[in-house]
């Protein structure tokens, strides 16, 4: 089973976007098994199949708190390991390592990007939605990132709040 195959059809739902709370509230777990979370992880690639440049969705991005993500860095020109459409409950960082700084934006921050130093080899264990298969994610470059801003989103964290300073955010110049 790909990890984006839950088996449902799923919805557009809308993006949040900053000041709105969910954005900096922090989420609970959630049961992989259960059709709401089944629902909700159709839904997040949905969204974001539909969300032109989007490479990463979290559940409170579409108003739900709780931990639940997707990622997609295919066809990205600064991809190097890519492993397709895949979404992640409960997931958590375990090993992260070659930090660098890297311009990052946001559905949720569309006016604005930012540096952000993120790690550029991570290790995730996560667990699978319709399974609650566990798993453990490890990769690298443009991927990491992407996993890591959907961490920090579950976490109740924008990429605003990692930057280094007012000097490290700038105007968005290609609105999407």
């Amino acid at each position: 089973m790909r990890w984006s195959d839950v088996g449902v059809a799923g919805a557009v739902r809308r993006v949040r976007c900053a000041p709105d709370p969910v954005l900096a509230t922090p989420s609970g777990p959630v049961d992989p098994t259960d059709p709401d979370t089944v629902r909700l992880a159709a839904d997040l690639v949905a969204t974001m199949r539909v969300s032109p440049g989007c490479v990463g969705l979290a559940a409170p991005q579409v108003g739900v708190s709780a931990q639940v993500f997707a990622v997609d860095v295919t066809g990205h020109p600064k991809a190097r390991t890519v492993h397709g459409v895949f979404v992640l409950c409960n997931a958590r960082a375990v090993d992260a390592t070659q930090w660098s700084r890297g311009r990052e934006g946001c559905m949720s921050v569309p006016d604005l990007t930012g540096d952000v130093k993120r790690a550029g080899r991570l290790v995730v264990v996560a667990q699978l939605p319709g399974t609650g298969a566990d798993i453990t994610l490890t990769t690298d470059g443009f991927e990491a990132r992407a996993v890591q801003h959907e961490l920090d989103h579950c976490a109740g964290l924008l990429f605003l709040a990692r930057v280094a300073g007012a000097h490290a955010v700038y105007p968005r110049k290609v609105y999407l």
